[in-house]
């Protein structure tokens, strides 16, 4: 039989209307949303499988879950059972021992059926504000993942296109913020609908067998792109140690260490040698450290390659089981995506000798989550906030790390500071970059960020986070950025706090967080002096630092770089 021939502008109009299917699921999420952390900041992530539970296409949100997402919804599906899933059925899992990672990543999975066949799976995943456990927000220093909140293996949410009320007053039920975690979930129920709706449309235009003919074109196409990607790469075995500066009980630092091997398989990670798992925050699911190879590998391969199984059957990852880099029940999990973030830096730092133009000083590394919780005088209502803070980035070979981002898979943005206090009892009273936080060398790491928050009333505040001990690692003669600072402010009078801590705040107080600066690049004092002049006039740095960490003297009067005392600074530098 003679095999039709890929007709090019069917493939490409496909792969993007099946692209864009996997946006419109995260518009809808986004635009039906209750909470600032989905509908501002875009805490979720959407996809559409084939009916193999194959990755087919992805929405360009959160890099963290799309890694995480291709090992739990092939998981969460086969353990119900394919066979009981009909039209209008999803299923809902954050189970972390089953493909999942924290508790508050909640997916909603769901089958797509065209004329009665089916033909692939709709998924959304959603950070929920809370989920239950032992503080608001859900996070914190607990000790076993019963402490952490609601664990829900795959069940049936949605039967026939009905939300099972039962099911959902019995989640609901163990939740602070109902109102807008419900709110949430249904956000989630639209966006499968849209999916779904799109794939449909998709079909009804060019037929089923094009259809399926056409996904394993795309898939096949991404797989020839990642093994020529791969075929780029330095050959050789690559390895880093680093660690977590501490697991929120002790003082002890967590070590964790990668290997790299790159042949033409593909690229092989092993986390073999990273501690035992502990009875703290800072264990990583084997899907989250699957997440920061598979995004590792995709950073450093052309801008435009497409992300589904075709890429991912070329990331294999080896993580020993009981370790913080593969945990098992009941281990904590609420800080996973801290180690995994800091285990993306690490995979980095063992690249750069091989690849000094296309790798990055050490960043912010880290989600830097910030949650807090009470009553709200005004409503009556349990409210639960919850965000990551951004930080610098790491300097490059040709240019400054960006100040005050979300680093490597983050890409959660901003919330605004006047949403924030519009619905919620806070105020954010300093929202600024933090000078001379940088890592100095010829190219700059990011600046860090300080946002305050002050309670008029009182709440319940939990820093997971890390940083509090080093700052992140600069890269050739580069040197490391600051370390973080977290700090309760009572009566004007300032106490450092863990980095990993849950308190109790009376009226007035304020938590202060300022973030790690990105590590530099190349020696500082080899940086162009007018870049000195620019960052200090801009207030980035200060006059001092220029001089003593740059080798730079600033005329502030002239508003000019003082040539011959410059000079006399550099010598023998």
């Amino acid at each position: 039989m003679t095999i039709a021939a890929v007709d090019p502008i069917k493939f490409e109009v496909i792969r993007n209307a099946l692209t864009q299917a996997a946006e419109e699921m995260a518009i809808a999420l986004r635009r039906s949303a209750y909470s600032t952390n989905v509908k501002t900041r875009q805490d979720f992530s959407c996809a559409f499988f084939d009916k193999d539970l194959r990755s087919v296409s992805q929405a360009f949100t959160q890099p963290v879950h799309l890694g995480s997402f291709v090992r739990h919804v092939p998981i969460a599906v086969n353990r119900y059972g394919p066979e009981n899933l009909g039209p209008g059925d999803m299923i809902l899992s954050n189970d972390p021992y089953g493909g999942g990672v924290h508790l508050n990543d909640i997916s909603l999975i769901g089958p797509v059926y065209w004329q009665a066949q089916l033909v692939g799976y709709t998924a959304c995943l959603a950070h929920h504000v809370d989920v239950g456990g032992g503080a608001p927000a859900s996070i914190g220093a607990f000790r076993e993942v019963f402490q952490e909140g609601i664990i829900i293996p795959p069940i049936k949410f949605v039967i026939e296109d009905e939300l099972d009320d039962d099911l959902f007053r019995l989640v609901l039920s163990q939740i602070r913020s109902k109102r807008e975690t419900a709110g949430d979930f249904r956000a989630q129920i639209a966006s499968n609908r849209t999916g779904a709706l799109r794939i449909n449309e998709i079909i009804d235009r060019y037929g089923l067998d094009e259809f399926d003919r056409y996904i394993n074109e795309i898939i096949e196409y991404t797989d020839r792109r990642t093994r020529a990607e791969v075929a780029k790469l330095p050959r050789g075995v690559f390895s880093a140690k680093g660690f977590i500066d501490n697991d929120g009980f002790t003082d002890e630092v967590v070590k964790l260490e990668v290997k790299i091997t790159i042949d033409d398989e593909g690229v092989r990670f092993d986390t073999t040698g990273s501690d035992p798992q502990r009875r703290a925050p800072v264990n990583s699911t084997f899907a989250q450290t699957y997440s920061a190879c598979a995004y590792a590998l995709r950073a450093l391969m052309d801008r435009d390659l497409p992300v589904n199984d075709g890429f991912y059957r070329y990331v294999h990852v080896e993580a020993p089981e009981g370790s913080v880099t593969n945990c098992v029940h009941p281990a904590p999990v609420v800080g996973g995506w801290e180690t995994h973030v800091r285990l993306n830096d690490l995979i980095f730092e063992a690249l750069a000798p091989a690849m000094p133009d296309a790798i990055c000083a050490g960043t912010k590394a880290m989600q830097c989550h910030s949650g807090f919780g009470g009553e709200n005088p005004e409503t009556g209502e349990y409210y639960c906030f919850l965000e990551t803070l951004a930080g610098g980035y790491g300097g490059r070979s040709a240019s400054d790390g960006p100040d005050a981002v979300q680093t490597h898979g983050q890409n959660t943005e901003n919330a605004p500071v006047e949403e924030t206090e519009s619905n919620y009892p806070v105020r954010i009273t300093r929202y600024e970059l933090v000078p001379d936080s940088e890592g100095p060398g010829e190219f700059r790491g990011g600046l860090g960020l300080r946002r305050d928050y002050m309670f008029p009333e009182e709440a319940t505040f939990t820093i997971l986070a890390d940083r509090d001990k080093a700052g992140p690692r600069g890269l050739f003669d580069g040197e490391r950025g600051s370390k973080s600072v977290y700090a309760l402010i009572k009566n004007n009078e300032e106490e450092h706090l863990s980095s990993k801590t849950t308190v109790q705040l009376q009226p007035g107080d304020v938590i202060s967080y300022r973030t790690s600066g990105g590590g530099g690049y190349g020696p500082p004092f080899k940086r162009d002096p007018e870049a000195v002049l620019t960052d200090v006039l801009q207030g980035k740095i200060s006059q001092k630092r220029a001089r003593e960490r740059y080798g730079v003297e600033i005329d502030l009067d002239d508003q000019s770089v003082n040539d011959s005392a410059t000079q006399e600074l550099r010598i023998g530098k």
